[in-house]
C-alpha cells in the first residue's frame, strides 16, 4: 500500500534503492532528462498509483514526481472535473498534487444514489461543488406546461465533503433541519473506489495527549492508491454490529451534540457554482470561497466529536434521558450526586443502554441482514453477533459522525438493489452509458399525458417521474428496462424499483402511434418502435401486473410508451441532472438523520409540507 503524506515525500521506499542506477547514463537518469512537458504527457497514461510506483524506483524520480505541478495537473484533468474549475480550485489548495488527492478520493461518490423509502422516491445525486462534492436530494414534485426546460427542479442538500488546503477529504457535513437549516460536522472514514453503499455511522477515536504536536494529529490523513481503499483515515467501526435501536438513537444523540449553526449571511449561499456564464461564476466565487473557509474553520474549532470520558459521558446520557422523559412520558431520572458522577465506564454505558431498552419497550432486534462485505464478512447477521454498547464505546474516548463508502455484494432485481430498512444507507445505481445497440441507456425523466407537459385548469401540473433505463440479456434476448426511481404524486401508485415498462429491442411493434400531431400541431415523426409490456394494476402494490404496449422513439429525442388498451402514454426525455440542480430551487431539509436515509416506510409525499413545493396530482391508474 502506497501513501503520499503531507510533507510531499512518499513514506515507503522513497530513496530506499540507493544503488548505482542513479549514476548510470540510462534508466531513470535519462527519463529525468526529458522536458517536464513530455513527462506530463506520459503521465496522462498513468494512474496516481502508477506514479507512486514509478517514484519508488529512485530518489530523483521521487523528488521529480512529487514536485512537478504539470504531472499532477494532468492527473487532475483525468478526474472528470470541468476544465474551467481546475484553475479556480487550484487557488484553494497547496498544489495540484493536493488537488489530485481530493479528486481521486471523492470521485467514486459522484452519481446517483437511492433508498427504498419513502416509496415516492429518495433520489440523491452527488455532484461537484466548490472544492467539494455535494449530495442533493431531488424532491418529488410536479412540472409546469413547459416541462423540465422551464420549471425549476426542487432539491435539498443531504451532505457535503470539503477539501482543505492539503486536499484532505475528511471534512464532512451532514445537512438537516431543526428550528432552521443546520449542519452537523463529522469525518469521512473510508471511500472504496468501487463503492456501492454509503453509510452514515458513529465512530470512536482516541484523544492524543496534549504534549503531541498538532501535526501528529493529522498523520492519519493519507491517500492510498492500493486499488482497494482510496481514503482510509480510521480503523473499521463496530457501529454496524450494534442493535438497530442503539444505532438510531446514538446517531440522533451525537448529531444533536455536534450541531453547528451556519452564519445568516452564508445560510442561503450557493453550494456549487452555476452552470451558466463565467461572469455569473465570478460574481459568486467570493461567496463560495467564503462559505467554504468558514465551514472548514467551524469544523476544526468544533472538532465534530463528543467526549465520552468521565463526567462528559454521564452528562450526555443524563441530558438525553431527560429529553426522553419530557417528550414521551417516561419517568424523570433521579438527581445525580457527585459520587454517582464517578461511575466507571461500564456502569454508565450499561445505564445508557438500559435506558434505550426502556424507551423502545422491546428487546433487541433479531433482524438478519444479507448484505455482505466484499471480503465475505457480514454486518449484522444474527442476534449473537450484536455488539454491546459498552464494547462499542471502549473503542475510543470520543465519538462522532462518520461517512463510510464501501463495497458490498448486493442482489438486484431489474437494476434495483435489494435493500434493508434498518441501515442508514444510500445505494448507488450504476448508470449504463449509451452504446451501439443500447442507445437509450441512462437517466430519463417525464410525465404522463399527451402532448408532453400539457396542462389544464383542473390539473395545472403533471407528476415528474425519473426512470433509469438499462439493458439486460434474458434467455438470449436483449431487453430494455425502465426502472422507476422517483414519482411526484400525492400518494404513490407503484413502489420504488418498479419496471414501468419492458421492451424487446429486437422486436418492432406493429401498432401505430395514436396521435398525429406534436406540440403546437407539429406532425409526429416516429423513428423507431418496439413491442413490450407496461406496468398495470395486478397482484397488489408490491407485485403489479403488466399489459401490452409499445415504445416509440419520436423527434426531439423523446421516448413515448403507450399502453395498447387504455392509450395512456408516458413521455420521457434524457436528463442532465447536474445542470437541472444548478438551475433548480433549494428547499428546506428533513430533520438531520432522516435527511440522510428516510427509514420510515411512507407511501405519501413526506416533502409536501415545504414552502414553494407544489401540490401533486396522480397520473391515471390502469385498469
Amino acid at each position: 500500500m502506497l501513501s503520499t503524506p503531507e510533507d510531499g515525500r512518499l513514506e515507503s521506499g522513497c530513496g530506499a534503492r540507493s544503488t548505482d542506477e542513479d549514476r548510470l547514463p540510462c534508466g531513470s537518469s535519462l527519463f529525468l532528462k526529458l522536458p517536464e512537458d513530455v513527462l506530463a504527457l506520459i503521465s496522462v497514461y498513468l494512474s496516481p498509483r502508477d506514479l507512486c510506483n514509478l517514484s519508488l524506483s529512485s530518489r530523483p524520480l521521487c523528488s521529480a514526481v512529487s514536485s512537478s505541478e504539470k504531472i499532477w495537473l494532468s492527473q487532475c484533468r483525468r478526474a472528470g472535473l470541468p476544465p474551467p474549475l481546475l484553475s479556480r480550485w487550484r487557488a484553494g489548495v497547496r498544489s495540484h498534487r493536493a488537488l489530485c488527492r481530493f479528486l481521486s478520493a471523492v470521485s467514486p461518490l459522484l452519481g446517483l444514489w437511492v433508498h427504498q423509502n419513502p416509496e415516492l422516491g429518495n433520489v440523491v445525486f452527488v455532484l461537484w461543488g466548490f472544492l467539494s462534492v455535494v449530495g442533493c436530494r431531488v424532491i418529488p414534485q410536479e412540472l409546469g406546461p413547459l416541462g423540465l426546460s422551464a420549471g425549476p427542479l426542487l432539491w435539498t442538500p443531504v451532505f457535503e465533503i470539503l477539501a482543505d488546503a492539503e486536499g484532505s477529504p475528511e471534512t464532512f457535513f451532514l445537512h438537516g433541519r431543526e428550528a432552521d437549516d443546520s449542519v452537523y460536522p463529522g469525518f469521512v472514514r473510508s471511500i472504496h473506489p468501487d463503492c456501492n453503499v454509503l453509510l452514515l455511522e458513529v465512530d470512536t477515536s482516541h484523544v492524543l495527549p496534549r504534549s503531541f504536536p498538532a501535526r501528529e494529529n493529522q498523520s492519519t490523513k493519507r491517500l492510498y492508491f492500493s486499488g482497494t481503499t482510496v481514503w482510509s483515515a480510521r480503523a473499521p467501526s463496530l457501529f454496524d454490529r450494534l442493535a438497530f435501536g442503539d444505532r438510531r438513537r446514538l446517531l440522533d444523540l451525537v448529531a444533536g451534540r455536534v450541531r453547528l449553526k451556519v452564519p445568516r449571511n452564508l445560510l442561503t449561499a450557493p453550494l456549487f457554482p452555476p452552470c451558466t456564464s463565467s461572469t455569473s461564476f465570478d460574481n459568486e466565487e467570493a461567496l463560495l470561497e467564503e462559505r467554504r473557509s468558514v465551514l472548514i474553520k467551524m469544523h476544526k474549532l468544533s472538532g465534530g466529536r463528543v467526549d465520552w470520558r468521565g463526567d462528559e459521558l454521564h452528562s450526555c446520557a443524563t441530558d438525553f434521558y431527560k429529553k426522553i422523559s419530557d417528550g414521551d412520558g417516561v419517568s424523570r431520572l433521579p438527581s445525580v450526586s457527585s459520587a454517582t458522577r464517578r461511575w466507571n465506564f461500564f456502569s454508565v454505558a450499561s445505564y445508557f443502554r438500559d435506558g434505550f431498552r426502556q424507551f423502545i419497550g422491546k428487546p433487541r432486534s433479531s433482524h438478519v441482514s444479507s448484505l455482505v462485505l466484499e471480503n465475505g464478512d457480514s454486518g449484522i447477521s444474527s442476534e449473537t453477533k450484536h455488539v454491546q454498547l459498552q464494547e462499542f464505546l471502549m473503542g475510543g474516548d470520543t465519538i462522532g459522525l462518520s461517512l463510510c463508502a464501501t463495497k458490498m455484494r448486493l442482489t438486484t432485481y431489474r437494476a434495483w438493489p435489494n435493500m434493508h430498512d434498518n441501515r442508514f444507507a444510500l445505494y448507488k445505481l450504476p448508470l449504463q452509458l449509451p452504446a451501439e445497440g443500447q442507445e437509450y441507456a441512462g437517466l430519463w425523466g417525464g410525465s404522463f399525458g399527451w402532448p408532453p407537459w400539457h396542462s389544464s385548469e383542473d390539473k395545472p401540473g403533471k407528476a415528474l417521474f425519473f426512470l433509469l433505463l438499462s439493458y439486460e440479456e434474458v434467455d438470449g434476448h436483449l431487453i430494455l428496462i425502465a426502472t422507476k426511481i422517483l414519482e411526484g404524486t400525492h400518494y404513490v401508485l407503484h413502489p420504488n424499483g418498479s419496471a414501468m415498462f419492458i421492451v424487446k429491442v429486437q422486436e418492432p411493434s406493429p401498432d401505430p402511434f395514436p396521435w398525429e400531431t406534436y406540440v403546437d400541431s407539429v406532425p409526429v415523426e416516429v423513428k423507431r418502435t418496439y413491442a413490450g409490456e407496461g406496468i398495470a394494476n395486478g397482484y397488489g402494490f408490491r407485485f403489479p401486473g403488466s399489459k401490452p404496449g409499445s415504445l416509440f422513439e419520436i423527434q426531439n429525442g423523446h421516448l413515448a410508451f403507450v399502453w395498447k388498451e387504455s392509450k395512456s402514454v408516458l413521455t420521457i426525455q434524457r436528463l442532465e441532472v447536474e445542470d437541472l440542480l444548478k438551475k433548480g430551487e433549494r428547499v428546506p431539509s428533513l430533520p438531520r438523520i432522516a435527511n440522510f436515509a428516510y427509514l420510515t416506510k411512507s407511501y405519501s409525499n413526506v416533502f409536501a409540507g415545504f414552502p414553494n413545493s407544489s401540490s401533486c396530482s396522480s397520473p391515471p391508474r390502469f385498469t
